[in-house]
């Protein structure tokens, strides 16, 4: 609050010592006079820095700001004459005081003089409420950015959300088909859940995590995935060291592990592999999940966490972040970029 009436302050200064040098000259130029016509010229500069303050005060104390604009324009007129008229009384007060004989006070030459003092108010009204609606625009627009990006945050926080149930539902469909199979390795899997729900839990927390702790929860996930399908599923990760502190999203890669377990996997007749890669391109970390499949009609597009995944990617990056699953021979691959910056 300080700074913006130092800034008034200075604004003022400024603007009525240029009104003060413009008149210097022209004054200079046409009088060849004593010192009674500067003493006159420089009373100038304290009077408009005065009137025009008291003009400010009534301006905030009656919201004149918030007038409609035709409101505002009869508003600036008329008190710009008023401010012209008051300025001329003073100004010529202070000339009669100081022994003016050729003072003209008849009514062209008023109504002439207090034209020309009505323009530097008018120009003073200009600045001032342009200044205004700059101002009250931009606080306008930092508020609408705001209100977006808390929504942005709750939508973004709304999605996060929807993985935890999607992937506790599957895991703890696996335990159920593992109890079936083998109790003690069903065992051995409550415990690898276990270790995933409290990482979970503590990536949950945040917007963006290391690529790192991701990489960790999935090879969790995967352990316990192959304690059920065994010599069935195979997987590996080939992670440049470079990335591993990159931050990314939570449960982005790993929604398409689960998708590539349930939807490839699982379907397959015989044994099938998973491929985790990470490397930097350019300004963008790029993503690959692939599995070994066929990408059919009931490959999830709209599913949970596709859907969830590209709608993430696009609340956080804008166009620069993408998800494209495509077919490469006997490979469903899900590639995603993540821009650095």
């Amino acid at each position: 609050m300080k700074k913006r009436s130092n800034i008034y302050w200075i604004c003022q200064l400024l603007g009525w010592s240029f009104y003060l040098f413009i008149n210097l000259i022209f004054f200079g130029l046409k009088y060849q006079s004593g010192y009674k016509y500067y003493v006159i010229l420089f009373f100038s500069l304290p009077l408009g820095i005065g009137i025009t303050h008291v003009y400010r005060e009534a301006i905030l104390k009656y919201h004149v700001l918030r007038f409609k604009i035709p409101s505002q324009l009869i508003f600036i007129i008329f008190f710009s004459v008023l401010k012209a008229l008051i300025f001329f009384t003073s100004i010529t007060i202070v000339s009669i005081w100081l022994g003016f004989v050729d003072l003209k006070l008849d009514v062209l030459s008023i109504s002439e003089l207090v034209i020309n003092y009505s323009v530097p108010f008018f120009f003073w009204n200009i600045i001032y409420f342009g200044f205004k609606y700059f101002q009250n625009y931009k606080r306008s627009e930092i508020n609408s950015l705001r209100l977006y990006a808390a929504s942005r945050e709750s939508e973004l926080n709304n999605l996060k959300s929807q993985l935890n149930p999607h992937f506790m539902f599957n895991s703890l469909n696996s335990i159920r088909a593992l109890i079936d199979e083998d109790a003690g390795k069903a065992k051995v899997a409550v415990t690898k859940l276990s270790n995933i729900l409290r990482t979970t839990l503590l990536i949950n927390k945040s917007k963006l995590i290391p690529l790192r702790d991701e990489i960790n929860l999935v090879m969790e996930y995967l352990d316990m995935e192959k304690i059920r399908y065994e010599e069935r599923i195979n997987f590996e990760f080939k992670i440049d060291e470079n990335v591993m502190d990159k931050s990314i999203p939570p449960f982005i890669i790993q929604a398409q592990v689960e998708n590539a377990v349930k939807h490839g996997i699982a379907k397959l007749p015989g044994n099938g592999s998973i491929v985790i890669q990470a490397f930097l391109l350019g300004e963008v970390l790029k993503l690959k999940i692939s599995n070994t499949g066929r990408m059919g009609t009931e490959m999830p597009l709209t599913g949970v966490g596709i859907k969830n995944s590209i709608q993430r990617l696009e609340l956080m990056y804008g166009s620069s972040g993408k998800l494209f699953i495509s077919q490469v021979n006997n490979w469903v691959v899900v590639d995603i970029n993540i821009p650095l910056k």
